[in-house]
């Protein structure tokens, strides 16, 4: 996954970057892992516990996540618990490396004392940072096993159904993204990352219908503009293809869904055999 996608993964949370998660996943390789820019983190995440200490490391990673990594680690060291490596995980995350706070955040959650909530955030937290640098089978473990903590969670079966879309399992991936859409509903979101599901399977009309009802509330909804595009292309329609592309490219043309648009158009341009 690109570190342009990683960024707006943490820093806007999963949901957001669902379905370009799974476009970047089709069209670039993960890079390794010291290839993988410094990463924002969100200016306020969630919590697991309490403490004044923990606030504060907290408090540290939207700007200085470095400085917040070097307070976690002294911190751990002087025995400071389920706070200071939950503060840890994420200044891992947000300095850079993923992997390594996935694996602090997961061992939180199997060790920790942590209520069965903040266990089902761990993994969450953790199953982003796994999609973050290709591995769905490790973030559809987390999604799996926080959605047995936390089994009315529509967040957690967006993100197993983006871990399972990642690995060929659209059917499974359609039942979790309609088992979010009936606990969330509308869920903009869900229903383009469905649509994306039913165009692999092949299943064009289903998917036009799901990115139909995006578009019918809101037109400029640029990542359903983009799949209806790659839908219209797929149906023969290149005119209304780089009508959408271009929509989705205007309408925030420095976003990760604006970039893959242009290289939709681009390719158009090109020809048929260069696709």
């Amino acid at each position: 996954m690109s570190r342009r996608l990683a960024a707006l993964c943490l820093s806007i949370g999963l949901l957001s970057c669902a379905v370009v998660a799974l476009w970047w996943w089709q069209a670039s390789p993960a890079p390794p892992e010291d290839a993988v820019a410094e990463l924002p983190v969100p200016p306020f995440p969630p919590r697991i516990t309490e403490g004044k200490d923990y606030e504060a490391c907290l408090a540290t990673l939207a700007d200085d996540p470095a400085g917040a990594l070097a307070t976690a680690d002294s911190w751990l060291a002087k025995g400071g618990g389920d706070g200071a490596a939950h503060c840890q995980g994420l200044a891992l995350i947000g300095t850079g490396k993923p992997e390594a706070g996935a694996a602090v955040l997961e061992h939180v959650a199997e060790t920790g004392k942590v209520p069965p909530m903040a266990r089902a955030l761990l993994l969450s937290q953790a199953g982003q940072a796994r999609l973050m640098v290709a591995q769905p089978a490790k973030a559809l473990a987390d999604a799996s096993t926080a959605l047995a903590l936390s089994p009315a969670d529509a967040d957690l079966f967006i993100m197993r159904a983006t871990a399972e879309g990642m690995l060929d399992r659209y059917r499974d991936a359609i039942t979790d993204l309609s088992d979010a859409l009936r606990l969330d509903a509308p869920r903009a979101d869900a229903l383009v990352a469905r649509a994306v599901m039913y165009r692999k399977l092949n299943e064009l009309a289903l998917a036009q219908v799901d990115v139909g009802r995006v578009l019918s509330q809101d037109p400029d909804n640029a990542d359903a503009l983009l799949e209806r595009g790659i839908l219209r292309q797929r149906l023969g329609d290149e005119a209304g293809a780089q009508s959408d592309w271009q929509h989705a490219r205007d309408v925030d043309p420095n976003s990760t869904t604006a970039d893959l648009a242009e290289q939709n158009l681009s390719l158009l341009e090109a020809g048929p055999e260069r696709r």
